[in-house]
């Protein structure tokens, strides 16, 4: 195990099975050092387990389990493409989209529960650029659904 996974696991926390994709697209593509990865729902081994949009009364650390979720999916796609977790050097931008109604506005409080994952496990080099956005309804009606570029060593 690699020292990022095991940074993974001592936060209770571990990647899943797989993250298949619905469509015709890779999970994500190196170009020079930069790995861009594809959005990633709210989704267990395929199955949807958050969805939109939010409703009245929600609780936003739910929201935040869901960016967890996606961000959880981030990271089997980065060890599928590039070998191995430890390979990231930092991590450049995250993309986060929320399926809300119009006036909602907790959306980047949501997606914070994907950056903070970076940020525990890279620290510094996790931290990163952000865009936080809600939309009218994502793929399989999820929740969130969240997109990175990492750097690669």
């Amino acid at each position: 195990m690699d020292k990022i996974e095991t940074r993974l696991a001592e936060l209770g926390l571990s990647l899943p099975p797989s993250a298949p994709s619905r469509a015709l697209f890779l999970p994500g593509k190196i170009s020079g050092n930069l790995l861009f990865l594809s959005g990633q729902i709210c989704e267990w081994e395929g199955e949807p387990k958050y969805f939109g949009p939010v409703p009245a009364g929600f609780d936003v650390r739910t929201g935040q389990d869901a960016a967890r979720m996606c961000a959880l999916n981030l990271l089997y796609s980065i060890k599928a493409v590039a070998g191995s977790l430890d390979r990231v050097a930092s991590v450049v931008r995250l993309g986060g989209f929320v399926a809300a109604p119009p006036g909602y506005g907790d959306g980047p409080l949501i997606v914070n529960g994907a950056s903070q994952l970076f940020i525990d496990l890279w620290g510094e080099a996790g931290r990163h650029a952000r865009t936080a956005v809600n939309v009218a309804s994502l793929p399989a009606n999820a929740l969130v659904e969240i997109e990175a570029t990492v750097e690669l060593g």
